[in-house]
């Protein structure tokens, strides 16, 4: 990310462990909700999901759009930090 937020820099610091949904960048309390709604209480789990789609950010975007209601901005800030932390540990 070009500009890195206190939340992005957390999230990127560790392995993903039992961090809630709401702590991966891009998702507030709303989106939070909804995604625990739809079963993604944790953030590994959704991470699962990126995994699912291949890593395609496309897709995923588009998952979270259409599914979940997100924004085009939180779908690429989510995305790209899963995929930065893909990156950097796996």
């Amino acid at each position: 990310m070009s500009t890195t937020t206190k939340k992005f820099r957390e999230f990127m610091a560790e392995p993903l462990g039992d961090k809630t949904i709401k702590e991966v960048p891009g998702i507030g309390e709303v989106l939070g909700t909804k995604l625990t709604e739809a079963g993604y209480e944790r953030a590994y789990v959704l991470f699962g999901k990126f995994l699912l789609s291949n890593k395609d950010a496309e897709l995923f975007q588009d998952w979270l759009q259409t599914q979940c209601g997100a924004n085009a901005h939180q779908a690429k800030t989510t995305t790209q930090a899963l995929s930065e932390w893909a990156e950097a540990f796996i």
